[in-house]
């Protein structure tokens, strides 16, 4: 039966690549739609809603608080928003006009990435430190003034070139009562990391909803400090701020909320052995293709989905990883994969068991 992407014309997508926005992030399962439909059949107070369900999340996570935003970009805002702020009503509506408030968002420069553009949206201004190759903590300290507001730290980041370890940041924030807000959006799995950037020190993490949570796709949140976390609510949706724009409706909360039960309880050890076969599998069915060379290993890019993943990389010889790509994405359906340096590269994390041997098909197909 043709289902509403037929009708339209749309071609679907297996997604060997991860949980990208632009591809639909992840897929819900039944009891999280079920929990979003039974949300829209009833009104309720929104203000009420949206703090129970952060309070039942962070009872879940163990942290001290948690707020609900439509998407780990949205978090970034509110969090900036919220350190610049500190929930005082006249600041929170002036913004992002930021005249009298302290607004730098202090960065490493070798952290900067497309995402931090939403700083900018709640009035912030970032200001960058040190070189992309190197930074020292002396320059830390020195780009610390009355008018910052907050340490802005990617966590994908942390190993690059030119970068400082989050512990090191967050010794010299404290000193100046600074915040450091954390952006984590797609640092799962492991699951401690949800809570491990709280517990070496940050006041508050983001971390999107739609991704290995398996939320709804328009759905984030931020952990961490009580009193940053109110003026994060203070900030949000439906109060007039600069979160009103964000909306998180009932029933995105009432999905988020039930993807975080059903997330605490996964089986990451059975899961990981599933990833793991799948890149087995895939492995050992195309390293005998002649001109091509095939192997497991771990993504090195900062910002490329988890990189506690394992995944394949594949460099072909009569073609270039691009091209081959390009191939795969004129499929139907259409085979969406990665590309890092000069390997096509699949991640399992989105892939559904039948679908592993049509990528294998389809790959073989093409390089035969």
């Amino acid at each position: 039966m043709a289902d509403i992407y037929d009708r339209m014309g749309i071609t679907k997508i297996i997604n060997a690549c991860g949980t990208i926005t632009k591809i639909g992030g992840s897929k819900m399962a039944a009891e999280v739609l079920a929990a979003m439909n039974e949300a829209a059949g009833a009104f309720v107070d929104i203000h009420k809603f949206h703090a129970k369900s952060g309070e039942r999340i962070a009872e879940l996570f163990g942290v001290e608080a948690a707020c609900i935003t439509s998407g780990a970009s949205a978090g970034i805002a509110i969090s900036a928003a919220a350190c610049m702020t500190r929930g005082n009503a006249k600041k929170i509506i002036q913004l992002p006009d930021t005249t009298g408030i302290p607004d730098e968002a202090l960065m490493l420069k070798s952290h900067r990435i497309l995402y931090d553009q939403a700083l900018r949206v709640s009035g912030a201004k970032i200001r960058e430190i040190g070189e992309i190759s190197k930074v020292s903590i002396r320059q830390i300290e020195e780009a610390v003034s009355d008018n910052t507001a907050l340490f802005f730290y990617i966590a994908a980041a942390e190993q690059v070139k030119g970068s400082l370890s989050l512990a090191d940041i967050i010794r010299v924030m404290r000193i100046n009562q600074i915040p450091i807000v954390v952006d984590a959006a797609a640092e799962l799995p492991p699951v401690n990391n949800v809570s491990k950037y709280l517990e070496q020190g940050a006041d508050l993490v983001i971390i999107s909803g739609g991704k290995e949570i398996r939320g709804p796709q328009s759905s984030g949140l931020i952990l961490g400090r009580r009193d940053l976390i109110e003026a994060c609510i203070a900030n949000s949706s439906p109060n007039f701020s600069i979160g009103r724009s964000m909306k998180t409706d009932k029933e995105t909360i009432a999905g988020l909320v039930k993807a975080v039960e059903l997330f605490i309880r996964k089986d990451y050890v059975q899961e990981m052995r599933r990833w793991e076969a799948m890149v087995s599998n895939i492995v050992e069915s195309l390293s005998p293709i002649l001109g091509t060379h095939v192997r497991r290993g771990f993504s090195k890019e900062p910002g490329v989905q988890p990189a506690h993943i394992p995944r394949v990389f594949l460099k072909p010889t009569a073609s270039t990883a691009q091209e081959l790509q390009n191939r795969l994405m004129m499929m139907v359906p259409i085979i969406y994969t990665n590309i890092q340096e000069d390997e096509l590269v699949i991640n399992p994390q989105c892939l559904e068991d039948d679908e592993v041997a049509q990528v294998i098909e389809a790959i073989m197909a093409l390089l035969e």
